[in-house]
């Protein structure tokens, strides 16, 4: 069970001196407004005195209210054990103050002079209990109050952190599993390419196998980072592109442009390769003379964009179904929507000779110690 919350001590302390202070200043000044003999210092130091027990005494009893209220609440199955137990500590808190008051009065005047001599103790304690009672009671009723307030806020401010951790942890497995799935789609994809080629040109297939080993040890060593600097998803997507490059030849032109500004900035990993994948496959692969594929990323303002541009044949009918159905694809937006919800782009433009596919996300600097590398480069 959580600990009951308290107000700190010196908040406590800080209040009992104003409100001593200005009870004191306030009964000063009623005693000689009534025409009465005008104090002595002595008097007036006296009376703060009673006046800081008459505030200092609730305040003792406040963690022992708190302790009550926390383990009987309103809000439970139990309102009615909970409303006589209170009933009761009220009473009872009622009885402690007026006790402890009256032995502060016995001990600044020794003599009794605050109470009439023809009034007897009982009848003065009953008189002093039933005038202060309703003032007990308020007073009681406030730390109640204000201790379920507090507990309610906690509580509901505990509820929203559990469920803020749950939705992280749900987005977090979820792009496990996107990235699981992305993988295999893209060791398959590039296994399929070497076994098209081991027979028909096997130089070029033992180059592909020992650039796709670089690819996964790259890999391997960056899982379990959702996010990692464009400079970083560039320098993986070079390792893809060598391979393609090796299955292509001549018949593709790859060229790469990034703003220097925008090479610290944070990307989900592998966001561009199926880009340049759909880009190669579907807007390339098919053309007997190949084409080009130009990648570039730039920063405006707090947005980083990057942008898959290619001079296939831009959204024909087969390509929409693949855009629609890829996994690839696919899991660029599942990404995407986990990582940045409403607050990023994904747009296709059929273009006039091409497919061009733009990502714009929020621009998050990485980490310091992560260098930039050039501003622009070609891969041919």
């Amino acid at each position: 069970m959580q600990r009951a919350w308290t107000p700190p001590a010196r908040w406590v302390v800080g209040v009992i001196a104003f409100l001593a202070v200005s009870s004191t200043l306030q009964a000063w000044r009623l005693d000689a407004l009534s025409s009465k003999m005008a104090m002595m210092s002595a008097d007036l130091g006296r009376l703060f005195l009673l006046n800081l027990a008459y505030w200092a005494v609730p305040a003792c009893c406040i963690p022992t209210i708190v302790a009550i209220a926390s383990r009987f609440r309103f809000d439970t199955g139990r309102k009615v054990t909970a409303f006589a137990v209170h009933l009761v500590s009220a009473v009872v808190f009622a009885l402690v103050r007026q006790v402890a008051m009256i032995s502060v009065r016995l001990l600044l005047w020794p003599d009794g002079a605050f109470k009439a001599p023809t009034t007897s103790w009982s009848v003065y304690f009953q008189r002093q209990l039933l005038t202060d009672l309703d003032w007990c009671l308020m007073v009681y009723g406030v730390i109640v109050g204000v201790s379920h307030a507090v507990a309610f806020y906690r509580e509901s401010q505990q509820r929203k952190l559990k469920q803020a951790n749950l939705e992280m942890r749900l987005v977090e497995a979820r792009l496990k599993t996107l990235e699981a799935e992305l993988h295999p789609h893209f060791l398959f994809n590039t296994l399929h390419a070497i076994s098209a080629l081991v027979h028909r040109d096997p130089e070029s297939a033992d180059r592909m196998i020992s650039r796709l080993s670089d690819l996964l040890r790259i890999t391997f060593d960056r899982s379990g980072e959702p996010r990692i600097s464009l400079k970083e998803e560039i320098e993986f997507l070079q390792k893809y592109l060598e391979i393609e490059q090796t299955r292509f030849q001549d018949r593709l032109t790859v060229r790469v442009e990034i703003d220097p500004e925008a090479l610290d900035g944070e990307v989900p990993r592998m966001i561009l390769q199926p880009l340049v994948e759909n880009a190669i496959k579907h807007g390339i692969g098919n053309r007997t003379e190949g084409g080009r594929v130009q990648i570039t990323a730039g920063r405006e303002g707090d947005r980083l964009w990057m942008q898959v541009r290619d001079n296939g044949g831009g959204l024909q009918g087969g390509t929409v179904r693949a855009l629609n159905k890829g996994v690839g694809l696919s899991n660029t937006r599942g990404r995407l929507d986990c990582l940045y919800g409403s607050n990023h782009q994904l747009v296709f433009t059929d273009q006039r000779g091409g497919l061009s596919v733009r990502i714009e996300i929020p621009f998050t600097r990485v980490a310091a110690g992560q260098s930039a590398g050039a501003a622009a480069f070609r891969v041919a």
